[in-house]
């Protein structure tokens, strides 16, 4: 999507956009843009850039080079209007555990000059939102970690901002918590706020993101929605066979004829292909007896590995 595109309005732009650290380059000349409304994801391994292109994308954060629109405005000298028509939500809940709930979200109001008024207004609403309105008085020290997830979202509200950064939204939680909050993510898109996500868990991006990209090395390697990405990057079905034995190199070769690719892990191997269930018939057809096996749709994880790869990176 770009600016010429004309379908929808653009609330962010960056064209060529860098970001040095000294000689390091966290961020190697990207391109990407967003429409008023949509959902859009950032997947990447640790390193890859994603951090430092949110601190810029947050106007806290001045670009080494290349150009950043955000509501049409450059942060360079725009900075403290754009951060007051945002909302953040950072990775770790950075909330006044000593204080309530609700105080929480009104001490916050106060760094954009809200009324007392309009935040006592205001603060019911969100407590509402969260589902967090019967504990309004108690103390954040004493909520669950879902609780408090949801009052750092419902607080990074209260400016009713028209985009909405996530680093990280779910981490930790368990997936009761976690769906809650996809309603709630959910809701705010509904009403019109664009939201740009950013997270390790495939299913949550497949979930919450019209369009994503994924980046490595600084770099974006793959722009799209989930279903172009897997479509584009992955076959349609993918076979996963285990033999009981402590290598599966070996069978490599004998499998390779049954599948678009095959991937040998330690534990598994993995054929790509159109028809799983037809290309197992294959498979025991060649004399081949995996002690099990399992058909599934590929999925983003599928192509987020095969994009940036199976080693960790600290």
């Amino acid at each position: 999507m770009t600016a010429q595109d004309g379908a929808r309005d653009i609330v962010l732009e960056a064209q060529g956009l860098v970001k040095r650290f000294g000689s390091f380059e966290a961020v190697r000349g990207v391109d990407f843009a967003i429409g008023r409304g949509e959902s859009f994801g950032f997947l990447g391994p640790n390193g890859a850039g994603k951090t430092s292109t949110m601190r810029m994308v947050s106007a806290v954060s001045q670009p080494t080079a290349g150009t950043l629109s955000i509501f049409g405005l450059d942060p360079r000298a725009h900075g403290p209007e754009i951060r007051g028509r945002i909302g953040v939500v950072p990775q770790d809940d950075s909330l006044e555990l000593e204080l309530s709930v609700r105080l929480n979200i009104e001490m916050y109001g106060r760094y954009f000059d809200l009324p007392r008024r309009v935040l006592r207004e205001r603060a019911d609403e969100l407590l509402e939102f969260a589902r967090l309105s019967e504990r309004a008085d108690s103390k954040v020290d004493d909520l669950s970690g879902g609780m408090k997830r949801r009052l750092t979202i419902a607080r990074a509200l209260v400016n009713r901002p028209e985009l909405l950064i996530l680093d990280e939204p779910t981490t930790g939680l368990d997936p009761q918590a976690r769906h809650l909050l996809w309603e709630r993510l959910y809701r705010l898109k509904r009403e019109g706020v664009t939201l740009i996500i950013t997270t390790h868990y495939m299913d949550e991006a497949e979930q919450l993101c019209d369009r994503l990209v994924v980046m490595d090395s600084g770099t974006i390697v793959a722009e799209g929605a989930p279903r172009e990405l897997i479509e584009r990057h992955s076959s349609r079905e993918v076979v996963e066979l285990r033999f009981g034995t402590d290598t599966h190199d070996e069978l490599h070769d004998a499998l390779a004829s049954h599948a678009e690719r095959v991937e040998v892990l330690p534990d598994r191997v993995l054929l790509y292909v159109d028809d799983g269930d037809d290309a197992l018939r294959g498979v025991h057809g060649a004399g081949l007896a995996p002690v099990s096996a399992l058909v599934r749709r590929s999925s983003l994880e599928d192509v987020f590995l095969r994009l940036t790869g199976r080693t960790l990176v600290d």
